[in-house]
């Protein structure tokens, strides 16, 4: 492949301003599928929990050709917890385009995967997309996005970036609002021009830095990079320098091109093509493919360090191996161990005191996405309150921070400015408009621990909040999270509906009847300060006498259903969350006999 003919580009953006499904109409146009061909929506969203929360969790690669020019996409995720799949697929691009909503503008992820990009210096392409939309505001878009480019100071070739249009669900791209609209084909143009071909030299020594992992049943572990010297060939001899520096040899046994979204076996790549490598199961993310002869490897990218720790336990619950496939310690250990090689913002380490180990990540949203993975494929275990990292700086405790966007009907600002205040949050600015309001806010990561579901109770499932991290200051001291305390039950039993018909007065329940509980498992909220211990199986008395009143319907109101992600932002210091492929379970963590006298 002739290496003028190859754009290799990244497109980003923030979550849910567009990304994954302007790729799916960019395979259309370029003739990719069949016209009877059933393509998904969503199509590089190949996870199941990518397709139900829609979201990109993890990077992807695929590919299209156009004009005789294959262009390599790199499709990524658009939540800030994700960010360090951002930071090293980024090395594999020359070029990206950056997505912003045209009614919304840019917002804090924007801002983070920009920066990202300029520290790179790629040059950007901005699409303005969903220009559809009736509320949409194009040209007040452009002029925020051109504000953010210099607020991260720019260089001035970077500031004249091109501006592209768009409705990716409509299938079109213009290069001005009056222009008609037909197809994508002003935005692959535009791709063609403006972004350069990769750089190289293709009679050099090997060079490919590993950027991303995918796994095949047949060959192991693939190793996805750009070739940014020398070139590919099956069965060529390489050695493989690993992240700490040893060099390690290998054989290439696979070479795989993308096409759309599949990979497409070939004998031989050259210099700037992006392709996935078999042969060595121990490479990970930040290795280098070289030439065993003249061993050069890339630096590996700089990664931001995690904000939010939480423990991983095995399960020791009485329900302990029932309903799970990979119990112990272990196999707990082989999991993450796994997992640190694809994903390098997160960090495991073994608890100093006890079994389990301490898990590092980006936010509650990173960790409770590995969680479930984890969950999905049979393990069980238990998770502990997410703690922030803190750090010493000259005998100072300091905290991370996140910078808080927060878009909210008018009516509701005030609880939200209230609950914000609790939480050390400082307001940065403030503006409104047509009845909206948008916050900005510097709020300690801590301050944010369970704030979703309180803020969308607030106000009433309208407001958007979105945060990105800025940086370590000051600790703020202590916040309060949770005001009320747990019922928990004294027994292990099975619910009774009279009994949990009684305990719904004293608070919220989380269980219904009939269902298993154990001996210190939380079956609800108490409406007040302080755990309340309850009896979830006591029954009615039976006598032989009726009197008029005493045998009214036991009417239940359903209980509260919490994901997980709730759980997790719920529970206190002495609790935990227990995960298993069949449930979720929240739980004190010692337990204690509970004697009637002080049950209800």
């Amino acid at each position: 492949m002739e290496q003028d003919k190859i754009r290799n580009i990244a497109i980003i953006a923030h979550v849910d301003h567009g990304k994954t499904t302007l790729v799916d109409e960019l395979f259309k146009f370029a003739g990719s599928f069949r016209d009877n061909q059933k393509v998904d929506e969503r199509l590089m969203d190949s996870n199941d929990l990518e397709k139900e929360r829609g979201i990109t969790i993890t990077s992807k690669n695929g590919a299209f050709n156009y004009k005789g020019f294959t262009i390599n996409i790199i499709d990524t995720p658009g939540h800030a917890d994700f960010g360090g799949q951002v930071e090293r697929v980024l090395k594999m691009a020359d070029g990206a385009l950056l997505l912003v909503d045209a009614q919304e503008g840019p917002m804090p992820q924007t801002y983070f995967v920009l920066k990202k990009a300029l520290a790179l210096s790629l040059p950007i392409i901005v699409v303005i997309n969903k220009i559809d939309k009736p509320a949409a505001r194009p040209y007040w878009a452009v002029d925020q996005v051109f504000d953010l480019f210099v607020k991260l100071g720019a260089p001035d070739n970077l500031l004249d970036f091109p501006v592209v249009y768009a409705s990716a669900r409509e299938g079109f791209a213009i290069d001005n609002l009056e222009d008609p609209h037909v197809d994508m084909a002003p935005l692959c143009d535009r791709i063609i021009s403006y972004i350069p071909a990769p750089t190289g030299d293709p009679n050099g020594p090997l060079q490919v830095l590993v950027s991303s992992l995918d796994y095949s049943p047949y060959l192991g572990r693939l190793g996805i990079g750009k070739v940014t010297n020398g070139h590919l060939d099956i069965n060529k001899e390489i050695a493989v320098a690993m992240r700490d520096g040893t060099l390690k040899p290998a054989r290439i046994t696979k070479v795989f091109r993308f096409e759309v979204n599949q990979k497409v076996p070939t004998e031989h790549a050259d210099c700037g093509e992006i392709v996935a490598i078999s042969g060595m199961d121990e490479v990970t993310v930040g290795c280098t493919y070289t030439d065993p002869l003249n061993p050069i490897p890339l630096p590996p990218s700089e990664i931001d360090p995690p904000t939010i720790s939480m423990g991983f336990i095995p399960n020791d619950s009485p329900f302990a191996g029932r309903e799970g496939q990979f119990v112990t310690s272990r196999h707990l250990a082989e999991r993450l161990a796994r997992e640190t090689m694809a994903d390098v913002a997160l960090q495991v380490v073994p608890n100093e005191e006890g079994m389990g180990f301490q898990v590092s990540g980006r936010g509650e949203l990173h960790l409770s996405i590995l969680i479930e993975k984890m969950r999905r494929e049979g393990y069980e275990f238990q998770v502990t309150r997410p703690q922030v990292i803190l750090k010493e700086v000259d005998g100072v405790t300091q905290e991370p921070i996140e910078e808080l966007t927060i878009d909210v009907a008018e009516e509701y600002m005030g609880t939200v400015m209230e609950k914000l205040g609790q939480r050390r949050g400082r307001v940065q600015t403030m503006d409104t408009a047509n009845g909206m309001a948008r916050l900005t806010y510097l709020i300690p990561t801590r301050g944010l621990l369970g704030y979703r579901a309180e803020f969308m109770t607030d106000t009433r499932g309208l407001g958007v909040m979105n945060y990105v991290f800025h940086g370590y200051d000051t600790y703020a001291g202590e916040i309060k999270y949770r005001t009320r305390g747990a019922m928990v039950s004294m027994c292990t039993c099975k619910t009774v509906a009279f009994a949990l018909f009684n305990l719904q007065e004293r608070g919220k329940l989380f269980v219904e009847p009939v269902v298993d509980v154990y001996e210190g498992q939380i079956v609800g909220e108490h409406c007040r300060e302080g755990d309340l211990i309850v009896n979830p199986a006591k029954g009615k008395k039976l006598t032989n006498m009726r009197a008029a009143g005493s045998d009214e319907n036991v009417i239940l109101t359903p209980p509260t259903v919490m994901s997980l992600e709730d759980c997790i932002s719920y529970i206190n210091e002495d609790e935990l969350v227990e995960v298993t492929p069949k449930a979720i379970r929240l739980r004190k963590k010692h337990m204690r006999k509970w004697y009637g006298s002080t049950a209800v």
